[in-house]
């Protein structure tokens, strides 16, 4: 069994701020939906073999605790370039030899990010 995506929400009519913050800051490339999906708002991402969707929701509310963790190689540009971009990022140290952080998308939705070393 593998993972094939993860999705969360965002706020109807957001999508351009979801593409400069998961294609602008995070790298992502934007997926093409489906045509019938399409039409129902959202975007659809995908960096290497990772697959992030974000689906439009009236009824949108951040997750703040649930989020996805994503591995990632080169850690420190990534938060700086976070940073510059105005979002700031959380350090947690509570998982020995791990270094991770968490950041917020545009919408307020947790994302953690992990160092990926040739031990992890």
């Amino acid at each position: 069994m593998a993972l094939d995506h993860v999705q969360f929400t965002l706020p109807p009519g957001r999508e351009d701020d979801a593409d400069r913050f998961y294609i602008g800051v995070l790298g992502f490339e934007a997926e093409d939906k489906p045509a019938a999906l399409a039409a129902r708002g959202g975007r659809w991402y995908r960096r290497g073999r990772v697959r992030f969707h974000l689906g439009a929701d009236a009824g949108f509310s951040p997750a703040v605790r649930a989020h996805p963790a994503f591995g990632v190689a080169g850690i420190d540009d990534l938060v700086a370039a976070l940073e510059a971009a105005g979002s700031p990022v959380e350090w947690d140290a509570l998982v020995p030899g791990t270094r991770r952080c968490y950041v917020h998308d545009p919408f307020g939705n947790r994302l953690e990010l992990v160092e990926v070393t040739e031990e992890r």
